[in-house]
C-alpha cells in the first residue's frame, strides 16, 4: 500500500472544476484499484523499467525473474526542480506516436473547457501530475500508469495490455 500512498498522497493546487475534479477522484479510485492487481499479480513496484520511443514499448523486469512488456504512452513529464508538468502532446522530447494518448487529453480539455488540460505548461504538485496521469488512464481506456525518473524529470505514462514472460 506504500506505493499508493506515495502515488496519491496528499496536497493539491488551486481548485479544479467541480466536475473535473469528480472526473479525476474516479480516475485516481480506479487507477489505484488496477495497480494493485499488477503491484500483486507481478510486482510492478519492485520492477526496473525501461522505455525505448522508437518501439513504443514500457517493459519492466522484476526482482523474481518475471519481465512485463506493454505499449507505452507518454501523458506529460514533471520536472523536479521547478515543479512544472508539460504534456506530451507538445513535448519537444516525445515521439508523436507515444502522445496521442496525451493528445486525447487535450481534445478532452477543450471539449469540456478544462484551462488545466488545455495548457501546455502548468505550475502543479506531484500528486496533481499523478492526478492528471490518473484522468489520461480512464478518459483513454489504459491498463495502468508508471511515473519513472529520467534525470531531474519524472516521466508520466500510461500502459496497454500487458504480456508477461520470465526475463532474459
Amino acid at each position: 500500500m506504500g506505493l499508493f500512498r506515495r502515488i496519491f498522497g496528499g496536497n493539491r493546487g488551486p481548485a479544479d472544476p467541480q466536475a473535473l475534479r469528480q472526473e479525476i477522484e474516479k480516475a485516481v479510485i480506479g487507477l489505484a484499484a488496477v495497480m494493485t492487481t499488477h503491484d500483486s499479480t507481478w510486482h510492478l513496484g519492485q520492477a526496473d523499467w525501461s522505455l525505448n520511443q522508437d518501439i513504443g514499448n514500457l517493459v519492466f523486469t522484476t526482482p523474481q525473474g518475471m519481465q512485463a512488456v506493454a505499449p507505452a504512452q507518454i501523458i506529460g513529464t514533471y520536472d523536479t526542480q521547478d515543479g512544472t508538468w508539460l504534456w506530451a502532446w507538445d513535448h519537444p522530447s516525445v515521439e508523436p506516436s507515444l502522445a496521442k494518448d496525451a493528445k486525447k487529453i487535450l481534445a478532452y480539455g477543450q471539449q469540456h473547457g478544462y484551462v488545466k488540460l488545455t495548457t501546455r505548461k502548468l505550475q502543479i504538485t506531484e500528486d496533481e501530475a499523478w492526478e492528471l496521469t490518473a484522468l489520461a488512464f480512464m478518459v483513454c481506456g489504459a491498463n495502468g500508469a508508471y511515473r519513472g525518473p529520467a534525470g531531474t524529470a519524472l516521466v508520466f505514462m500510461t500502459f496497454g495490455e500487458v504480456q508477461l514472460s520470465k526475463a532474459r
